[in-house]
């Protein structure tokens, strides 16, 4: 089943992705490095589905996805340890301190992007007249 969460992070992936590639001068976008923690509850082939239905038809329609995983991590408030937790144990493993915060795993980002710049169009030469508008 593909999860309704998972079409909102792709269309904002997408509009981030298409706004920046403007900015840049345009182009084909080809490629899409994704980082996603652990505890960002994204399931990749879920968001693959609707980036190939919802960038069909853009200058991103085609572009590759590739995603990279970042395990969860915590820091104790108490000794600013870092740490991965064990199964379900959340107990800092230098004190034991139960007061944790998520330093690493939660996010999703778009670290990079390939961008193949727009074919320029027939240059004016001296031979050539341009047209006005």
């Amino acid at each position: 089943m593909v999860g309704m969460h998972e079409l909102a992070v792709t269309q904002g992936v997408l509009d981030l992705v298409l706004d920046a590639a403007d900015r840049e001068g345009g182009g084909q976008v080809t490629r899409i490095d994704l980082v996603v923690g652990e505890l960002a509850s994204i399931v990749d082939d879920s968001v693959q589905f609707y980036w190939d239905i919802i960038a069909e038809g853009t200058a991103a329609a085609g572009a590759v996805l590739h995603f990279r995983r970042v395990p969860i991590q915590f820091e104790c408030r108490d000794c600013r340890a870092l740490f991965e937790p064990a199964d379900e144990d959340f107990l800092c493993t230098s004190c034991g301190s139960g007061s944790v915060r998520v330093a690493a795993g939660d996010e999703l980002r778009v670290e990079s992007f390939d961008l193949e710049p727009a074919a320029a169009g027939p240059a004016a030469t001296a031979d050539q007249p341009t047209k006005e508008p």
